[in-house]
């Protein structure tokens, strides 16, 4: 399966009289573009399929109270997953992925890495946000679960976005930390369904139901608004962006080469560099770097048993896609 086009053109060229635009939401064949003013209409694409996506640049041309998509810029990065029946793109000309996941229900730490290889084979920013904070036991469980990505340097934030009653959490903190990491940037909130991301979202942006009922109504798209990808606009000024997006299980990464696995898996990096073959897969090559790290005894490893596991899981899933 291939990765999807970095630019979707309708035209080859930009049609005279075209206008600046940038898609906020994306239903079907739909999207909904706003203006540099901040006005916010519905264009068509010119062919049957629409490849616009929420963050990318278009050309579009008025047409009666609606509009026609003429062009998509070219895009700086393209976060999106694959498995073997289709693509999943999330969004384009992504600053950041803020990658939320909760104490409880406990995360998968193969969803987490997953969701990191795929921002880091884009070179987009990821941040990893774990919350429930509130709840003492389970968070304690987690942020140790957490400490090997500490490690490798990912920016790490706790959070409680719904505090529970009784817990000395006030319910109206705004998370200010999180929202000094996303000024002046586009933030893809990515995870699991139940982890809070609705929730955040609120937060941030106290008039989200209110735009998602209009773009709802405006696209008569009803109930699939939940489940499609929206821009909102933290800041008046219109500089500071949360992209929401669905909730997903299961996270493919069938667009990524088995031989690149390393390279995107920063405590892996640091070693696979020491191995003998240039054609290492960590897995079984004498003289390997990786696996003489994983192997040490005099000295705890910086590359833990789940994630040589995971590693190790993911090399074969991604051979087997291609052979």
């Amino acid at each position: 399966m291939s990765k999807p086009a970095q630019q979707g053109r309708a035209s080859a060229a930009p049609v005279s009289g075209t206008q600046p635009g940038l898609v906020v939401a994306s239903f079907g064949r739909h999207v909904l573009v706003e203006t540099e003013s901040g006005q916010r209409l519905i264009c068509h694409p010119r062919g049957k399929k629409n490849q616009a996506l929420v963050g990318d640049r278009v050309r579009w041309l008025p047409s009666q109270d609606e509009g026609t998509l003429e062009k998509i810029e070219e895009r700086s990065n393209l976060f999106y997953r694959q498995d073997e029946m289709r693509t999943k793109s999330f969004a384009a000309n992504l600053d950041q992925v803020l990658i939320l996941i909760a104490a409880e229900p406990e995360f998968s730490e193969s969803q987490l890495t997953r969701a990191l290889i795929a921002a880091e084979a884009e070179r987009i920013t990821p941040i990893i946000a774990l919350n429930k904070s509130d709840l003492a036991e389970p968070f304690g469980r987690a942020w140790a679960k957490l400490a090997p990505y500490r490690a490798m340097g990912y920016q790490m934030l706790p959070l409680a976005i719904k505090p529970k009653t009784g817990t000395g959490a006030p319910s109206d903190t705004q998370p200010a930390e999180l929202m000094e990491l996303m000024r002046g940037k586009k933030t893809l909130v990515l995870g699991p369904s139940g982890a809070g991301k609705s929730s955040l979202t609120n937060l941030l942006v106290p008039q989200a139901k209110v735009l998602t009922a209009e773009i709802s109504q405006a696209l008569n798209s009803g109930k699939h608004t939940t489940t499609s990808t929206t821009l909102y606009w933290v800041d008046e000024a219109r500089t500071t962006a949360l992209i929401d997006s669905p909730g997903f299980q299961e996270f493919g990464l069938n667009h990524i080469e088995p031989m690149q696995l390393a390279n995107l898996m920063p405590d892996f990096k640091a070693h696979a560099q020491d191995c003998k073959f240039y054609n290492c897969t960590h897995l079984h090559e004498p003289g390997c770097g990786v696996i003489s790290e994983v192997k040490v005894t005099d000295r705890p490893s910086s590359i833990g048993a789940s994630r040589y596991r995971l590693y190790s899981e993911l090399f074969a899933e991604l051979s087997q896609t291609r052979y």
